[in-house]
């Protein structure tokens, strides 16, 4: 994000205010394709109200908070992903291992700060500031916000977190130190996703390592509407979710 500060033609919002029409958030053919407003603050219900209407939080130390709807949107459709044969076998290798795990919700604040400590696909350093950590750790607190967890040998070496609203699911963002660590909690998380009927992923950014799984881009009109009908779902109990990798990787599409 190269904004130095909140443009000044941009809508400014106060702590009481009501989102504007995501429809004027910027153009693909302008600097910051997709920002919509700035100002207000990311307590928990601000939060849910915006991710309730497809749109997010981004924003950089000594920015206002910077609210975005990008169109289109990047999207993992659940019965698009793609398991990669390296992955497969990566999972079947460590899936052997009884030292191995994927675990939810043990270990959120360490998920986060591990993901703020590494820069975005594309980025040249975090976009998850102090602010962030804390307004989703609130979040997490509240029932909305959950980790994947790749833990090897008792030691926690990859993970993600996401917001889920019903069956809406939200990705933010992951982080690796192990090869196919992040890919592997994500597999855990469509694993789940699958098994409760939800649909989609939302991915945020288009980047080449999220296509390589099946995401693509849609259209946000058609996102929202997606997400609209996904808030009436009900939630999974994450922490308490068990994966059957065996028949899970039989369903999937070679």
């Amino acid at each position: 994000m190269q904004l130095d500060l909140a443009p000044p033609n941009l809508p400014w919002m106060e702590e009481n205010a009501l989102f504007p029409e995501v429809e004027r958030a910027w153009g693909p053919q302008t600097e910051a394709p997709g920002l919509l407003a700035a100002g207000a603050g990311l307590d928990v219900p601000r939060l849910v109200q915006a991710y309730s209407s497809g749109i997010f939080p981004w924003f950089s130390q000594g920015q206002p908070v910077l609210w975005w709807s990008p169109d289109p949107r990047m999207v993992l459709q659940i019965s698009d992903f793609k398991l990669q044969r390296s992955l497969r076998k990566t999972l079947t290798r460590y899936g052997a291992n009884p030292n191995f795990d994927l675990r939810f919700d043990t270990a959120f604040d360490r998920v986060i700060q591990a993901c703020a400590s590494s820069p975005r696909d594309g980025q040249n350093g975090t976009w998850i500031v102090p602010d962030m950590v804390q307004a989703y750790q609130a979040l997490h607190r509240a029932g909305f916000a959950h980790s994947v967890e790749t833990w090897l040998e008792g030691e926690l070496v990859a993970g993600l977190y996401f917001v889920n609203l019903g069956h809406a699911v939200f990705g933010e963002s992951m982080f690796s130190t192990l090869s196919d660590g992040s890919k592997m909690a994500l597999a855990a998380l469509v694993h789940v996703c699958q098994k409760h009927g939800i649909q989609a992923i939302d991915c945020q950014q288009n980047t080449p390592h999220l296509a390589s799984l099946g995401a693509r881009m849609m259209s946000r009109v058609n996102f929202i509407e997606q997400v609209q009908s996904a808030l009436n779902g009900h939630s999974p109990d994450w922490k308490n979710e068990t994966l059957d990798w065996d028949a899970w990787m039989r369903s999937q599409k070679p």
